[in-house]
């Protein structure tokens, strides 16, 4: 069940396609969002959530390099796409358990980048037919989008045999260091306040994100090899990503989709400040919610897909 021996004609491939998805999803994606905002406010939205739909499967089949891919493949992402559908639907009108983000990172994790971000996607798409499609469901997908590739590229490289020592590990030190990066950004953040004469929460909550999102690029590039697949290691970073990715971004879709209605003021600095501080505990709520249902809940799912994988010889 170990990793086969490098290939540099592999190893180049995937670095092509890893650089393929980044250029689809931080260049083509915003650009369908900017043109779902300007095109008529936003009513050609279903539109442009095809087309992020389109854009995601790109780096997916990617994978496949110069093969056809294999049903077992495709089955295997329509799965966890259903999956998280139906679990989310189900907590949202039971329990208010944020389970998809969770699972949309753990399909990362299983998965790969390219397959996270069109399990994050395509969920999305679908739990908005019965949720409400509107301007926010390109963004909404992005987003979730977004963490699973985020998770993928982070902990893509870790083999079933160390999950399964590593996972009963729970050890808090592996995360230590990006941990550290965010603290110390979101102290540089109160500094700023204090200078500033600024209140951290009532005029520079945008601050925490903003702060937050150097700080986990940092930690990220601190960390030089992938971070091991462990149950505290996936929940910080579920809570972290979840809150300052997830969060930080949503405030800016509300921020441009209210932009049309009669009394929003149209663009300002200070709407914008306000809705970071009213989101900031929906944020923090949505980001431990998540956090709690993928620490119960990540490691019997990421063991079963990787043995779907080793069995069927998925992605390989």
């Amino acid at each position: 069940m170990g990793r086969t021996e490098y290939d540099p004609v592999r190893a180049k491939a995937v670095r092509k396609r890893t650089a393929m998805a980044a250029m689809m999803i931080f260049v083509a994606v915003p650009a369908l969002i900017a043109l779902s905002t300007v095109l008529d406010g936003g009513k050609y939205y279903m539109i442009i959530s095809v087309g992020v739909v389109i854009c995601c499967m790109a780096p997916f089949f990617m994978v496949f390099e110069k093969r056809k891919p294999k049903a077992r493949e495709i089955v295997l992402v329509a799965m966890m796409s259903a999956i998280t559908v139906a679990a989310h639907m189900f907590l949202h009108v039971t329990v208010p358990l944020q389970i998809g983000t969770a699972m949309v990172i753990v399909a990362g994790i299983a998965m790969g980048p390219e397959a996270g971000f069109l399990v994050g996607a395509l969920s999305r798409f679908v739990c908005n037919f019965y949720m409400g499609q509107g301007p926010w469901t390109p963004w909404q997908m992005f987003c979730w989008g977004l963490l699973g590739f985020l998770a993928g590229l982070t902990f893509n490289k870790v083999e079933l045999g160390q999950k399964t020592e590593r996972l009963k590990s729970r050890n808090f030190s592996v995360v230590m260091g990006p941990v550290l990066c965010i603290a110390a950004f979101e102290i540089t953040a109160y500094v700023i306040c204090l200078v500033c004469g600024w209140n951290l929460i009532k005029e520079a909550s945008w601050l925490v994100y903003a702060c937050g999102v150097f700080g986990l690029m940092a930690g990220v590039l601190l960390q030089r090899k992938r971070m091991p697949v462990d149950s505290i290691t996936i929940t910080v970073f579920t809570f972290f990503t979840t809150v300052i990715l997830y969060g930080g971004l949503m405030n800016i879709c509300s921020f441009v989709t209210s932009m049309g209605m009669g009394e929003s003021g149209g663009l300002n600095w200070n709407t914008l400040r306000l809705l970071y501080v009213s989101g900031l505990p929906y944020d923090l709520a949505h980001g431990a919610a998540a956090a709690f249902c993928i620490f119960l809940m990540g490691d019997p799912m990421i063991r079963k897909i990787e043995r779907i994988k080793i069995k069927y010889g998925i992605y390989k």
